[in-house]
Parts: C-alpha cells; sequence; structure tokens
C-alpha cells in the first residue's frame, strides 16, 4: 500500500514560518525513521514525499533521502520544487535528468493569486516538464479551482496529481461550488486526484466522518476509484489526527467497493499517475 502524501523536515523556525504557535506538534525534525515507525502498523509499504519549501536545496534533500532508502523501496517517488518561471528551469531539469527518483513537481500555487496559473513563464515551464516525463501536483484552495481548469487545458498531455481534493471548505461544511468544479476538472482525463489533507480543513478537535463523507463521495464520483489515491498529509495531518486513525478511516470510506477498486485507491493509481514501476 502506498502512502501517496507526506513531508519530511529537519524544522527551523526561518524556513518554516507557517508553522505558527499552535501547531507545537510539527515543530520539530521529521524524518524517514519517524515514518517507517507509524506507516508500518497502519500497513504502508511505499510512500510519495512532497515538497515542503521552495527551494532547490530540498528538492535535493529530499532525492538523497529517497538515493538512501533505495534498496528498501520505501520512499518511491520525490514530488520537489525547482523554478518553473525561472531561465534556469531547463537547467535544472537538465542537472535532475538522472535523479529517477523525482517523479514529479510542485509549486504552492494556494499561496498565489489565480493569475499566476495564467502566466506564460509558469506554463513554459510545465511545458517543459512534460518533456522530461515528470507529473506536477496542483497545491490550491477550492475557490482556486476554476483556474487550477484552465491551466489544465492549456497542458491536455501533461500528468496532473490534485493534492488535497484541492481543499474544500470542511469545517464549514460547504459542497458547492466545489463538488461542481472537482466534477468539471475530473471531465480531464490527464488529472489525478488524492483523499488527503482532510482532517486539517475540517475542525481539528472536532470533526467527524460523516463531515468528511460527502468530500470522499464526491471525488469517487467524478474520478473514479482509477484515478484516485490515499495519502496521509503526515506530519500535518498530526494537528488533527493520527497517521494509523487517517489511514483507518480513509479505507473504510472506501471498504464498499470491489477488491480490484481498492487496490486502484491503495496503490495502483499513484504507482501509475506518477510512472513508478510497481515492485
Amino acid at each position: 500500500m502506498i502512502d501517496a502524501h507526506h513531508h519530511f523536515w529537519h524544522y527551523n523556525p526561518l524556513e518554516y514560518g507557517w508553522i505558527n504557535a499552535s501547531m507545537a506538534v510539527l515543530r520539530r525534525d521529521y524524518l524517514p525513521a519517524d515514518l517507517r515507525e507509524v506507516a508500518r502498523p497502519a500497513g504502508i509499504d511505499g510512500v510519495i514525499s512532497v515538497q515542503a519549501r521552495q527551494n532547490i536545496t530540498e528538492t535535493d534533500w529530499l532525492l538523497a533521502l529517497a538515493e538512501q532508502q533505495d534498496n528498501s523501496g520505501f520512499i518511491r517517488g520525490v514530488v520537489g520544487w525547482i523554478p518553473l518561471v525561472s531561465d534556469k528551469v531547463e537547467a535544472e531539469l537538465d542537472r535532475l535528468i538522472d535523479r529517477k527518483k523525482l517523479v514529479a513537481v510542485r509549486h504552492v500555487l494556494q499561496d498565489e493569486p489565480d493569475a499566476y496559473m495564467a502566466r506564460d513563464d509558469f506554463n513554459l515551464g510545465l511545458s517543459a516538464l512534460r518533456r522530461f516525463g515528470l507529473r506536477y501536483d496542483i497545491l490550491i484552495y477550492e475557490r482556486q479551482l476554476p483556474a487550477a481548469i484552465a491551466m489544465v487545458d492549456r497542458h491536455p498531455q501533461q500528468i496532473f496529481i490534485l493534492d488535497h481534493l484541492a481543499k474544500p471548505r470542511i469545517k464549514d461544511g460547504v459542497l458547492s461550488p466545489w463538488r461542481e468544479n472537482m466534477r468539471e476538472l475530473a471531465r480531464r482525463p490527464n488529472v489525478y486526484c488524492k483523499i488527503s489533507g482532510m482532517v486539517t480543513e475540517a475542525e481539528h478537535r472536532a470533526w467527524t466522518n460523516a463531515q468528511l463523507e460527502p468530500y470522499v463521495e464526491t471525488a469517487l464520483e467524478a474520478f473514479s476509484p482509477r484515478r484516485l489515491m490515499i495519502g496521509s498529509d503526515w506530519p500535518v495531518c498530526l494537528l488533527a489526527c493520527d497517521y494509523v486513525r487517517w489511514h483507518t478511516i480513509a479505507r473504510g470510506f472506501i471498504a464498499k467497493l470491489s477488491a480490484a477498486e481498492q487496490a486502484r485507491i491503495l496503490a495502483q493509481t499513484a504507482l501509475e499517475a506518477y510512472g513508478i514501476a510497481s515492485s
């Protein structure tokens, strides 16, 4: 089983300024040994490591961690960051071309205005990713879905993976227009989606499975099991839920599906979307 979304970091308050005083549990290092400790009882045997800083140094560090773990195959791939809007994008991709664990790139679009996704230089960077066989993770808030749809339409041959169901307003119980926009995005066959990051979009100490279920059901209807995968968003998920509990809940949401459909969501979709050979 694959955890399709998690992070590692050496905590530094200057580099992780978004981790505020209310997030004390995150103010420490989170490294492969820490993840293995919780992944084993959750039945997870492979993970996708995702950038948490917009810094090429972090990308190199994540790739080094993945390569150190290569014999075990625990870190199946890395979603890194490169400067897509820079004239250095091709040079960085050339430099990284032999780092086989690099499977995708992500920029924190949720912190950008919608117009960022329409920038010509950003879209040139996205075009370069396809030439190098890399995927792109979309990190946005639900209000940015229309802009993301327009961005995807400029790159019909590029594979995209939507993180965290586009962060719907679970805490407020709002489904529209998120639901309609998700259905529209899912009409693009080159887009996959992660069931992840949900508990931190709900009330951290008071969320229930019933509050999450309509969002999972919408994702299942829109993307089908063939284009869905599960990620923990560890360690960020610890703000609202421990690792094993999240994976137990997520599997409960898909328990009604056939064995083949569950296998897609639990492993095969992630491997396919990121172009990773199954081991």
